[in-house]
Parts: C-alpha cells; structure tokens; sequence
C-alpha cells in the first residue's frame, strides 16, 4: 500500500478516466456481443465511490462496459446519484437520433466508446457510422476506441474524416511485440502529432503482469507522450480490472503513471489538469 501523502497531485487533484460501473444485482447484462463480467468481477457505484474517497480521487469518467452493450442505465445512475462527481463514455446504436444524443449530453456524457475489439468490429464503418460520428463532431463529444494494433490505420483515416475529437484507449496497443514502427501505432502517433486526438496511459497490465524492471510498454509511452504532449495524455485505472488473471490494486493502478511520468508537476497535467479541461469537469 501507497502512503498517500506520495500520490502526486494532492487530495481530490486526480480524476481517474477510465472506470465500469458493474452491477448485475440492479441492471442485468445486455444480450448480444461482449464480455460478460464474472460473479468477483462486480464494480458498483457504492463501492467505487468509497474506493475514489480513500484514494482522495475526486473524479472520474465512466466508461460503459461492453457486456452492458448500448443500455448505459447502471452508469448513468451512478452519475445521476454523485452530482458533479462523474462524466460518461456511453455506448449507443448507430442509428441513435440527434434528439437522444442531445438527452445523454444534458445527463454528462462527453462521448461514444467504440469496442472494436470484444463488441462490433466494424462500428465505424458505413454510412450510418458516418451519420452518427458527424453528430458526435456537433456536440463536441470524443469517439473513444479501443482496437486491434491491424484495426488503427483503416480507423484512423476514419476518424480523419469525420473531423471528430478522438480519445484513445489504453495506449492504442495491444500486441507490443511488433514494436512501435507497427503501421497501426504509427497510426496512433500520426493522431496525436496532428493533435487529433487524447490517449490514455491506462491499463498496462493487459499488456504485461510485470511490475518492476522493463515493460513492454516503455517505448510505446515515451513515444505517445512525445507525440501527444502531456496536454493530450490522461490517465484510467480500469476498475474494477475485468479479465485480469492478477489484478492491481488500486494504489498500483494510479502509481503506474510515475514510470513514465516521473516529474511531480507533469503528473498533476495528466492526472487533473488535462482531465478537466478535456472533459469540462468544473465547467
């Protein structure tokens, strides 16, 4: 455990960007694609607001689970019962209207994740992907994706050309072994230098359980923060870590960042700073 006089930007000066809201009891899974969290794996409301408490977090954005699909009833609740606490990355059909988009927007969501991953590979293609994306362009939202490393340069150009803000999960790699001249990292660096989208330094541990000595992951995030700029990189945790065989715990989660961000003042960009103007937390 962290002495958390150590965390580095201070009490409630951390807002933690990548976090599921799991609560079977009260909303059941959607059917359909998508992982399907185990019975240990629930992360409610309660619970996480306790956790972010201790933690002395004082936000964060809720990310929708795939398992949930496009009903985001259990996140929204969250966000409706901790006022000011909470924006959201919903999940929505592609044929969603500008009315109901308008309506998430008045509840805080910032944008649309895209699981192109373990929901629908090919959510952003086609011309009702085109229709929706051009809605999130109007209102300002993110399009949040997570993807195959062989998914991002068809992707990119995608995203390209809709103009909309993009908001890059978990470091926008996968499979580190290709290395970071791999066309699809590439793709996500070309993103970040056009200044065209924000990344997430979030959820190391999918790619590798090692937690001291190299990472795999070490040149890929020198290489995004060179690419991005510290005001485009942001920080998850990924509570409560679905799918992990050995999860962290949740000091382990936040003290990840200094790896790669080792100066004090540059963590307080990415853990509060950036955040907040990105996803207008204190707006």
């Amino acid at each position: 455990m962290v002495d958390q006089a150590n965390h580095s930007a201070g009490a409630g000066l951390i807002i933690d960007c990548h976090a599921h809201i799991i609560d079977p009891a009260r909303f059941p899974f959607a059917c359909g694609p998508g992982y399907r969290p185990k019975s240990h794996e629930t992360g409610t409301a309660e619970a996480y607001v306790a956790l972010l408490d201790r933690h002395k977090v004082g936000h964060a954005v809720l990310v929708q689970p795939s398992g949930y699909g496009t009903d985001n009833a259990a996140m929204l609740d969250a966000v409706a019962a901790h006022p000011g606490r909470f924006k959201a990355i919903a999940m929505v059909a592609p044929e969603a209207s500008e009315i109901s988009l308008r309506d998430l927007a008045e509840v805080g969501v910032v944008g649309v994740r895209f699981n192109l991953v373990s929901y629908r590979s090919d959510a952003l293609n086609g011309a009702t992907a085109e229709r929706l994306l051009a809605r999130m362009k109007a209102l300002g939202w993110h399009a949040q994706i997570y993807a195959d490393d062989a998914q991002w340069p068809e992707v990119a150009a995608i995203l390209r050309k809709a103009g909309v803000k993009v908001l890059v999960d978990h470091f926008g790699v996968r499979e580190p072994a290709a290395g970071i001249a791999a066309p699809g990292f590439q793709a996500v660096l070309a993103l970040g230098r056009d200044g065209l989208a924000a990344v997430k330094l979030s959820s190391p541990f999918r790619v590798a359980e090692a937690r001291s000595g190299a990472h795999p992951l070490d040149p890929f995030a020198a290489a995004l923060i060179e690419a991005y700029g510290l005001d485009a990189c942001v920080w998850g945790s990924d509570w409560p870590f679905l799918g992990i065989a050995s999860p962290p715990s949740y000091d382990e989660a936040i003290d990840w960042l200094a790896r790669w961000v080792p100066d004090s003042d540059d963590r307080k960009r990415v853990l509060w700073r950036t955040p907040a103007r990105l996803f207008g937390f204190g707006a």
